[in-house]
Formats: C-alpha cells, structure tokens, sequence
C-alpha cells in the first residue's frame, strides 16, 4: 500500500469507529428496554463497541464490504385490516337514550355518518297530537333527543326535528308527544313545516310517482330517519320508508299504488341513518292507535345505514317477512338496499339498565 501515512491510518481508524458507533446507536444494548421489531421480525441484538481500536487491514476490509452490500430498501409496515362494520345493529335495553348511544357505537359512531358543520334533519314520526308516547303512535322522545344530541357532538351545525302531521296542529302533536321537550334539552330546534317551502320536485328513475312536492330543506340537509314501528291500516306497517311520506305535502298521492310510490320517494331522499324506534310497538289499530291493550313493549332499537335492511328486521318483529310488506320488497328490487337477513351482518348489543 504506496505511501500510506500515520495520517491516513488515524482517519481510516476513525471513520471505522464512528460506522461502529452508529451501528451501536441504532440498536439497543442488553441492558435497554427493546425498541420496535426489525423489520424482518427477528428479534434485534445487542451491538457493543469495541473494546479496541481495530486493525488497519480490517478497518479497510469493512469499509469495502460495506460499499459492496447493496441495502434493501425500506418496507412500509403492513396496514391494519380495516375492521369490518355490521351492516344493522339491533340494541335491546329499558334506557332508550342508551340503547342510541350503545346502537351508535357499534355500528361505528355517529361521526360516519354526521361530519363537522353539516345541516341536520332528524325526522321521526309525529303524526299526530292525540296521544302520548306511551301509546306508540309517535316515535320515543328519548330516543329523538339522544339522536340530536349525538349529532351535534358530531361537529353538527345545527340539527332540527320536524314532521308533518295530519292529526291536531304541528305545535300541538310536537308537545304533546314529548318529543319537542327533549329536543330543545339536547340543544335542537323544533320548526314547523311551512307549506311555502314544499317544492314541485322530479324524481329521477321513478317508475310510479315521477313528482312530488317536497319539503325543500330535506333535500339539501343530512337526513335521520327515525320512525316508530307499528301498524298500519294500508300499508301493513309504517317503518322507515313509510315514514318519508312526512316529507312531502300532498301525503294521498302516495296510497295509489303504495308500495312502488314509496320507493320512488325513498330513492331521492336517502336518509343516511335508519334508525327504526322498537321501544313500545303498535301492533294494532295503527297508524294513530289510541288503546294501550295495541302497545307491545320490546325495549329494542334498530340501526341501519340501509333502509331496506332496516325495515325488514322492524317486520320480523312483527311476524312478518319482508316480501310481505309491499314497499320493502320494491325497494330491495329498486336496489335501494338488502332484505334478505341472512346476508346482513347484524349484531346483536345488549345494554343494561
């Protein structure tokens, strides 16, 4: 090796111990709590500086073994599997705000559904002012305040309830039912739907009604949809979609042909939450009911993005299968959502008192 100087060595020597050094740094010592894995899996080792100063020759071997090592290039670590949500929650429980809260969590949580600054419509059933809740004409008022409650710890920027009733005045059916007190508790707004506000609206792809007059800001606010499950006299039983027929001024034009009408309407409202109110159901004389002997109480609440799935759990409650209700099975033709249970992946939340 021609005129190699002290010189040389001594930078040689250091530029060896400094590689040792950093090599030393970038895992832990025996003694150290271990950092990740390598990422080959296997467990690291400890490197420990040496205890001398190494030879010249290999000194200059490690520095050409090192150039001649190609590094593998670094790997990202594997995702996450993304945890698989329920298609439907059902929750059975004697609180109705928490069987919500409890529904809510499992199937995700409010916030996939309702983000920061969104205009909120909670629609439950408020058809009429003739009786209480206890009746099961009107959805639980529990129920409606925990969902405007969650959707304003959502980041909502506003969320309002309303309904169009045909029973008594909407201030009078509002109050009566509880719902409006529990509302304005959790920080909503109750409005009356004002007649001028309905819009002459086409419904595209519709294949029975092709128009309808619709409340304006359901069309442009994020909908919930929360009916109270019970009987019906025409349409065998109002739950999700039938509940929608509160959206729209001339409510008659949908009893001609119901089953495919209230498809057509459901096809351009899409609610983004189902939220079906099983805590007392009407299983007689609905849709205003008026003796407690109709009453059932079951304590159960049912949760779907897909309205279909999660009307036609509702039906099962009442021995009923999907095919049977009319607007159920065109709405799972239409494609506007499943009912066949068994391909649904539902889970079942228990949730104390």
């Amino acid at each position: 090796m021609k005129d190699f100087t002290r010189r040389d060595f001594l930078r040689l020597a250091a530029v060896g111990l400094g590689t040792a050094a950093l090599s030393a740094c970038g895992q832990p010592t025996a003694s150290t709590p271990s950092a990740a894995p390598s990422p080959t899996g296997l467990p690291a080792t400890a490197t420990q500086l040496p205890t001398t100063a190494p030879t010249l020759a290999s000194t200059v071997a490690s520095a050409a073994s090192a150039t001649a090592t190609t590094v593998p290039a670094a790997t990202s670590a594997p995702t996450a599997t993304a945890m698989v949500r329920p298609d439907l929650v059902v929750a059975r429980g004697p609180d109705p705000a928490e069987l919500v809260r409890q529904a809510l969590k499992a199937i995700g949580g409010m916030e996939q559904f309702v983000k920061s600054g969104d205009d909120v419509i909670v629609k439950p059933n408020i058809c009429v002012a003739y009786h209480t809740y206890e009746y099961a004409a009107t959805t639980n008022p529990w129920v409606v305040g925990a969902v405007v409650k969650l959707a304003l710890e959502a980041g909502a920027r506003r969320v309002r309830v309303m309904d169009f009733p045909f029973g008594g005045t909407p201030q009078e059916a509002y109050a009566i039912s509880g719902i409006e007190e529990q509302v304005k508790a959790a920080g909503g707004e109750m409005e009356v739907m004002s007649r001028l506000k309905f819009v002459d609206t086409e419904i595209a792809g519709a294949t029975s009604l092709k128009r309808a007059n619709i409340y304006e800001d359901i069309l442009n606010a994020v909908v919930i949809n929360v009916p109270i499950a019970k009987h019906h006299s025409l349409a065998g039983l109002t739950l999700g979609m039938k509940n929608l027929m509160g959206t729209i001024r001339d409510r008659e034009v949908i009893h001609a042909n119901i089953g495919q009408r209230l498809t057509d309407l459901t096809s351009r409202i899409r609610p983004v939450l189902t939220i079906v109110d099983a805590v007392r159901i009407l299983t007689n004389n609905g849709p205003t009911g008026g003796d407690l002997n109709d009453v059932k109480k079951l304590d159960t609440l049912i949760v779907s993005s897909d309205i279909v799935a999660a009307d036609s759990y509702a039906a099962s409650l009442f021995g009923l299968k999907p095919e049977e209700i009319s607007y159920i099975s065109a709405g799972a033709k239409a494609g506007l959502g499943r009912s066949d249970l068994k391909s649904l992946k539902i889970e079942e939340v228990a949730v104390g008192g």
